[in-house]
């Protein structure tokens, strides 16, 4: 169920990131302004911020299902942007992978708690995050390798085969009973009053908000920004890969260290800084040099913060955990869509968009100070029941 489950969260991913590393080329080919070619990734944190809490309670309540629609969605999605190769199809399709990922990845937890024991659970979200930027490196690849305008058909037509795919073996996969029992939440909206009632909930998606801002921003504008700088798409695409490989590694690994020793907040903040670092470099000195340098330090530090922050939800939230994670994920792209969009506003001043990105990820410290006190003298979140 985890490997099914990572397919289709790849899957998403390598259909969201398309057109990151092939911006300018797309543009030109659709003749389209750079900044529209940004918004077939920005729709993505925009529907997600609209659909987060839908798709989090159709998961608490039917959550085979729901995950079932979500991967047939995005499947069906990467088909339509094969129908005409002009921008309104891409957009079109675009929109429809986007209403289905808030059901593929608010599922993150949902298939732990369902399918693995308590204490491989981090390790199970750790591995589903990481297959998520898993996706990204193959969108990355992808960008790299289909460079030129005339190469867009294929790289589209290789993203549609891979969603497909991937649906058929999560629907198959979902006929796998439950390995452990999970109570649903009462009818209507009680799942989400359950959620937000939570402190300890608000505040980490309060935290969320700003590395998962700082990433998106980065990932979408990354190769418009170093072009002025001399770097072409082929070299930021390559960079970006090496940003999100680092990320892949971190994922897997340092939120698993980070629960065993009791490190999760000290991650968060040493992720958070050293994004603002790395940003802060990218502005004063741009280059590939740097960029390869920056970027890669971002991708191994500021990523884990996803898993560290979803194994903390699903530890605290029982039978609300797909609202609950709807709700972090909600925030962090709207945190996405926030920055992003500022960033894009400043495409043409390279300096002052890296300066930004840096700013947002360096606003997640001082919130970590919120959620200190809902941890014991152990450094574990409390596993007592949270206040309603």
């Amino acid at each position: 169920m985890v490997a099914a489950f990572a397919m289709v969260g790849a899957a998403t991913q390598v259909l969201w990131l398309s057109f990151a590393p092939v911006t300018t080329v797309a543009a030109e080919h659709y003749g389209v302004s750079e900044s529209a070619i940004g918004w077939l990734t920005n729709v993505f944190p925009l529907f997600y911020v609209v659909l987060a809490i839908p798709a989090g309670l159709l998961l608490d309540r039917w959550f085979t299902q729901a995950l079932a629609a979500g991967a047939v969605l995005t499947a069906v999605g990467g088909l339509l942007r094969l129908i005409g190769d002009d921008f309104v199809w891409v957009l079109t399709g675009q929109i429809v992978i986007a209403i289905a990922q808030p059901l593929v990845l608010n599922a993150i937890t949902g298939i732990t708690g369902r399918y693995l024991a308590e204490e491989d659970r981090p390790a199970g979200i750790a591995i589903g995050s990481a297959s998520t930027f898993a996706g990204m490196i193959i969108a990355f690849l992808l960008g790299a390798v289909f460079t030129d305008a005339e190469q867009l058909g294929a790289l589209i037509a290789i993203g549609a085969a891979l969603s497909g795919i991937a649906a058929v073996v999560l629907v198959v996969a979902l006929r796998t009973p439950f390995a452990f029992s999970h109570r649903r939440p009462p009818a209507g909206l009680a799942a989400l009053r359950i959620a937000w009632n939570d402190d300890f909930i608000r505040r980490l998606c309060a935290l969320v908000f700003f590395p998962f801002g700082t990433f998106v921003a980065l990932t979408t504008f990354a190769q418009a920004l170093l072009e002025p700088a001399g770097v072409d798409s082929g070299t930021a695409s390559i960079i970006l890969l090496l940003n999100v490989l680092a990320g892949v590694v971190g994922c897997a690994v340092l939120p698993i260290v980070a629960a065993r020793h009791g490190w999760e907040l000290k991650m968060l903040v040493l992720g958070a800084i050293t994004a603002f670092l790395g940003c802060l470099a990218l502005a004063v000195a741009p280059g590939a040099i740097v960029a390869y340098g920056s970027l890669t330090l971002i991708g191994l530090l500021l990523l884990p913060a996803l898993p560290i922050v979803l194994a903390m939800t699903e530890r605290w939230s029982g039978e609300a955990e797909g609202t609950a994670a709807g709700l972090i994920w909600m925030s962090g792209n709207l945190g996405g869509l926030v920055v992003a969009a500022t960033v894009g506003l400043l495409v043409d001043h390279p300096g002052s968009a890296f300066l930004v990105a840096g700013i947002a990820a360096l606003l997640a410290v001082p919130l970590v100070r919120g959620i200190v006190p809902y941890f014991s003298s152990d450094t574990e979140v409390e596993t007592a029941e949270p206040t309603r």
